[in-house]
């Protein structure tokens, strides 16, 4: 590695010397070389000259500081992908998000560096830098509106802890779980939708919020533009709820104590954690307390009574839930004989038909 980087360095540095020497007309030091009459060296700024060709802007001051910023950008890159490539082994197995801030670390750093030397090079006289400076971010501010925007809500989004790697948000109208969080772009893998949400833009084919496959990119400029909607980032439970339709004439107290002790089964091991998660949201946010124990609710229609039960889940693996609780729900209701209510029509008159009966 060391010779190998002696090698890129060093005919840089001869060239590098012969410039700043001027002690001849050639981009060289040799008198005799075959490139004395290719690249000269001419007028008192010593703009270089390619077979009598002058090329504007193009001086032997210049031609350093070109020189020393392709082997710099090389440096820096190839630094930065083996330091990359050694926290990636360091750290495989470990926790997933560590690792991806860890890597978010080491660019942004690698960004900085690079910048900081780059304006060390071509700006030296501090004048010239405040012009650079100006006239680079009126060109940002005119061209790349929208994605100064977007590196800016990268910014906000890191500062502002708005979601972080393996959130399920939706953002931009996109639902799903966040993989990937870049300076211009955030990654989703896309979910579905409830049923009750079927007809929210965009449609969805999968009834659940569960992956339908589809990776979507989103601009990190749209946290300007609309509200992100975070499942699990201080709380990662939701409130879910199931509806059972009962006769008016069938056992209702029966029929509430069997949701009661199904939802309180399969959801007593998120009570505690949920109460936990909760008080400190209290100690952080202005909330109010909320009941973390399953609990029915009654709404009378014109067809049956509608009976819904409310309970804490986790934020993934609310179908799998959901249908265990379905199936516990209709076998107690049959043990119980007692029937789901369905539309149902009772005709109280009918018009007078006549029947003729033809010979």
């Amino acid at each position: 590695m060391s010779h190998a980087l002696d090698s890129l360095v060093h005919p840089t540095l001869m060239i590098c010397r012969g410039l700043r020497l001027g002690a001849s007309r050639t981009l060289f030091a040799a008198e005799d070389t075959p490139l004395e009459n290719f690249i000269t060296l001419v007028g008192p700024n010593r703009a270089v000259e390619i077979l009598g060709v002058r090329l504007v802007g193009i001086n032997a001051e210049n031609g350093v500081k070109l020189l020393f910023t392709l082997v710099f950008i090389a440096l820096i890159l190839f630094l930065g992908r083996l330091l990359r490539r050694f926290i990636s082994r360091a750290l495989h197995g470990r926790d997933e998000r560590l690792t991806f801030w860890v890597r978010q670390g080491v660019a942004l750093g690698t960004a900085l560096l690079l910048i900081l030397g780059l304006v060390s090079i071509w700006f030296d006289d501090p004048t010239r830098l405040a012009t650079g400076i100006g006239l680079v971010t009126a060109g940002l501010a005119f061209a790349l509106q929208k994605a100064v925007t977007a590196v800016a809500g990268y910014f906000i989004i890191l500062r502002g802890k708005t979601f972080n790697v393996g959130d399920r948000i939706t953002m931009g109208g996109v639902r799903g779980d966040v993989i990937a969080l870049g300076f211009m772009q955030t990654t989703i893998m896309e979910m579905g939708q409830p049923p009750p949400v079927q007809n929210a833009d965009p449609a969805m084919w999968v009834q659940s919020r569960q992956y339908t496959g589809r990776i979507v990119t989103v601009s990190n400029a749209r946290i300007f533009d609309e509200p992100v909607y975070n499942y699990t980032r201080e709380f990662p439970y939701l409130w879910e709820e199931m509806s059972i339709p009962i006769r008016f004439n069938a056992d209702r107290d029966r029929a509430e104590r069997i949701l009661l002790d199904v939802a309180n089964r399969r959801t007593v091991s998120f009570s505690s954690l949920s109460q936990e998660a909760l008080q400190e949201m209290q100690r952080r946010y202005f909330m109010k307390s909320a009941d973390m124990k399953p609990r029915v609710y009654y709404r009378l229609t014109d067809n049956w009574l509608e009976l819904t039960v409310r309970f804490i889940a986790e934020d993934h693996g609310i179908r799998e839930l959901k249908d265990q609780m379905s199936r516990d729900i209709l076998r107690d209701l049959d043990e119980a004989d007692i029937d789901i209510a369905s539309s149902t029509y009772e005709i109280v008159g009918s018009p007078l038909v006549r029947i003729k009966q033809q010979a």
